[in-house]
């Protein structure tokens, strides 16, 4: 398992009274030194990059990413008239394709740290578009049937944290849904992945990209897939934010797929 404990303080004395942080990945101390040197590298190296991010992702995903992501969010249960709070929204591509589903551009909010990507983003007219984080939504109690998170789950700081932010913005009987990509189980499918992620991409980066640290973010895209906690782990913290029916689908052997429901008769916080 890839949680550990860190210490919120200096003043934490010893490490039964300091609490656990869930992250899904342990600093990549290639790129930050400790945990809490993650936040402000990311959130950097995401403002520098914002205005090369769709190009890149057109390339890597060959132009069919669009059509991925509103069909994982038909399957997981996203329709029309439902209101939406994406986390993470970037660039908003997953934003556009719910703005799509639901029928109205106004019922979908984008939650993002990141000022350099949320300048970037192109979505429908009417999505609103505000700062903020995963482990920290600036909206208010059950206001959302429908949370989303579009391969950001790798570079939040505390799952619990963030779970439970889900948690609380939901309405009782709201669907959660996070996408992310997941490191290949067979040792071949790993290594090809690899190849194409950590060599090709970066590569490719260097080709239609405009700024020189776009192709560091694509191997750091890789790196954090490889660290990520796997599976099991994810679905176990969404798990203990209470939430109920949780699934985990895969496309490709790659793509996953994280769903859960807040229970109708869900307990006060």
């Amino acid at each position: 398992m890839l949680w550990y404990a860190a210490r919120a303080a200096p003043s934490c004395a010893n490490l039964e009274v300091c609490p656990i942080v869930q992250a899904p990945c342990p600093p990549l101390k290639e790129y930050y030194p400790q945990e809490a040197d993650r936040r402000g590298w990311v959130g950097g190296l995401f403002d520098r990059t914002a205005a090369d991010y769709d190009r890149v992702e057109r390339a890597m995903a060959f132009g069919t990413g669009s059509r991925y992501r509103r069909r994982a969010l038909r399957r997981a249960g996203m329709m029309q008239g439902m209101s939406v709070v994406d986390v993470g929204v970037g660039t908003g591509l997953v934003a556009r394709e719910a703005a799509h589903l639901v029928g109205d551009a106004t019922r979908v909010t984008g939650v993002d740290p990141s000022a350099g990507m949320v300048e970037q983003a192109k979505v429908p007219i009417g999505v609103s578009l505000i700062a903020g984080s995963a482990e920290a939504i600036p909206l208010p109690s059950s206001s959302a049937d429908f949370v989303s998170m579009g391969y950001a789950l790798r570079h939040i700081s505390d799952l619990s944290l963030a779970f439970s932010e889900f948690w609380r913005v939901l309405r009782p009987g709201g669907i959660v849904c996070l996408l992310e990509i997941t490191r290949p189980e067979g040792t071949l499918s790993r290594t090809l992945l690899k190849a194409y992620m950590r060599g090709v991409i970066p590569v490719l980066a260097r080709i239609v990209a405009r700024h020189p640290e776009t192709p560091k973010l694509m191997r750091f895209y890789w790196d954090t897939i490889e660290a990520c906690a796997p599976p099991g782990v994810i679905m176990g913290a969404i798990e203990d934010a209470r939430f109920e029916q949780v699934t985990h689908h895969v496309e490709l052997g790659i793509f996953s797929e994280y769903c859960a429901r807040k229970p109708h008769a869900a307990p006060l916080h």
